[in-house]
């Protein structure tokens, strides 16, 4: 019998790199639903007072950046006093944009290995690996550790948002530690709670009655409701639960800590529990392999394991730039797939288009922004880009190739 603990982490969207994560794909949504064809790869930093936008950008579209910034910051929260050092209205946002390298163009716009299928033209926009993963550890097929780390996260800023709990500022961070056995979660063993807040609660000054009253809010409003629809759930006498564990947590976001884009890759994924090919996503149209293929290989793996194919599977695919056909494509089901790898490597071989124009065609990536209003990307940006129940994610709908692949035999 094997027994081991996994921890996964989430950040809330006032964390300074989600933030910046943000930004960027706020101003993708407004660049791709004015122009379909932008090529956008757009990072932002964030400091006390400060916000940079910089990157290279080629569209048609006309879009006050700052407008799109200042917007953006104010959404989450950071605006008047209480924004400490980072005000939406008063931070200088400084604009530095380039035009996309005509080299990376030219392989893009006209793949090397097109044969005049109009999607074989498009090639990658870079190379690289991604993987992506699925497991039936939830509903959604994501592993429970970073599921339980969102759910907290989400429940964090909504308490926030609703003044439920109006101490709470927009900063914060929520660590979640699953006991398995035999590969199988059993119980949660810690959960762990950083968010930021005012310095004094109702008249409450002294930091262990403050840390005191916010444990206590917290696991009433947020730990409970956020995991109240689980077979698994903590419990005050088995899941430890630390809140602020330095004592306070008044000075956050920009202030307290520079903030960059891409700089949590791991909490927009899996949690660490599958591997990561690198590539950030925010701020990255969809001809960025980084980012569309990362999404159609997560498809593939839920496809996999909703088919009950196996019951955790892990897809890596890899490109070269300016070349439309993945160079390699590799399935990993650790012991736990109804057939061989081969198999089913063949069969995704064979079932899925992987070629970047298709992605984008399938998953509508480049009209996603327009059809949903002018906003897609930027609620992707926090809270992970999978399993996402809040969210209308196409790459996340499986049904339809489902029912094709519950049909497979391998030759």
């Amino acid at each position: 019998m094997s027994r081991f603990v996994f921890t996964s982490e989430s950040v809330t969207e006032g964390h300074p790199d989600k933030l910046c994560d943000q930004i960027s794909d706020s101003i993708l949504d407004a660049l791709l639903a004015e122009d379909p064809n932008s090529r956008v790869a757009c990072e932002t930093v964030v400091n006390t007072g400060l916000c940079l936008i910089t990157g290279e950008i080629t569209s048609k579209a006309k879009v006050d950046f700052i407008k799109v910034v200042r917007e953006v910051i104010s959404d989450i929260g950071y605006t008047g006093a209480r924004a400490g050092g980072f005000d939406a209205n008063s931070c200088a946002v400084l604009v530095a944009l380039d035009q996309q390298s005509e080299d990376i163009a030219q392989g893009v716009d006209e793949a090397d290995d097109h044969s005049g299928d109009p999607l074989d033209k498009v090639g990658a926009g870079d190379q690289g690996i991604m993987f992506g993963y699925a497991c039936n550890e939830t509903p959604e097929l994501m592993p429970l550790p970073i599921s339980l780390a969102h759910r907290l996260s989400r429940r964090l800023a909504n308490v926030r948002h609703k003044g439920t709990l109006k101490y709470l500022l927009p900063d914060g961070k929520t660590q979640v530690s699953v006991v398995y056995e035999n590969d199988k979660p059993i119980a949660i063993d810690t959960i762990l709670i950083s968010t930021q807040h005012t310095a004094d609660i109702e008249g409450l000054t002294n930091e262990e009655e403050l840390r005191d009253r916010i444990t206590q809010d917290l696991w009433e409003h947020v730990v409970i409701p956020a995991t109240s629809d689980l077979v698994l759930k903590p419990s005050k006498e088995q899941t430890r639960f630390l809140v602020n564990p330095t004592g306070k947590f008044v000075v956050g976001g920009p202030q307290g800590d520079a903030g960059l884009t891409g700089r949590k890759i791991i909490v927009d994924t899996y949690g660490g529990y599958a591997r990561h090919g690198g590539g950030a996503f925010s701020g990255k149209d969809p001809t960025k392999v980084d980012r569309s293929a990362a999404y159609a290989s997560r498809f593939v793996s839920k496809c996999l394991v909703a088919a009950e194919l196996a019951e955790r599977v892990e897809v890596q695919i890899s490109y070269a730039i300016g070349v439309s056909k993945p160079v390699s494509i590799l399935v990993e089901t650790f012991g736990t797939g109804k057939y061989s790898n081969n198999d089913l490597t063949e069969l995704v071989k064979s079932h899925f288009d992987l070629r970047p124009g298709a992605i984008i065609n399938q998953f509508a990536l480049t009209q996603l922004p327009k059809q949903r209003g002018g906003r897609f990307y930027r609620d992707t940006a926090a809270y992970g880009h999978f399993g996402r129940p809040d969210l209308d994610l196409p790459w996340e709908n499986v049904t339809e190739k489902v029912k094709e692949l519950i049909k497979f035999q391998p030759s």
